[in-house]
């Protein structure tokens, strides 16, 4: 498998790493939640991930970071892993995919 190939294998993999990682207040996955705003992974098969919480004051601001790392560091393949926080832009419903919004039942 060329390089280029195992990189999109490790993106789908991270994806659906990260779906089930739940955000312990609300049923649905941070993924689908619209809480995960960029992944990145390099040629040597770091991981980048910048996400968001629901709040600044949310109760999961250090165990949902470093969940988010160990699972996606236990995915085979991946080098290394950063998880970096932003509340720029602050989460709203609105990054919620429709799968989630109906789940949660905004429509």
């Amino acid at each position: 498998m060329n390089n280029k190939a195992k990189v999109n294998e490790l993106g789908n993999a991270v994806t659906d790493a990260l779906r089930e990682i739940y955000d312990p207040e609300i049923p649905v996955n941070i993924y689908d939640l619209g809480l995960v705003y960029d992944v990145k992974i390099s040629e040597d098969y770091k991981v980048y991930i910048l996400m968001t919480l629901t709040s600044p004051n949310c109760p999961v601001a250090e165990s949902l970071p470093a969940e988010v790392n160990e699972t996606v560091r236990g995915i085979e393949g991946v080098s290394d892993v950063e998880v970096e926080i932003t509340f720029d832009p602050p989460w709203d419903q609105s990054m919620m995919t429709e799968a989630a919004r109906l789940e949660l039942g905004f429509y």
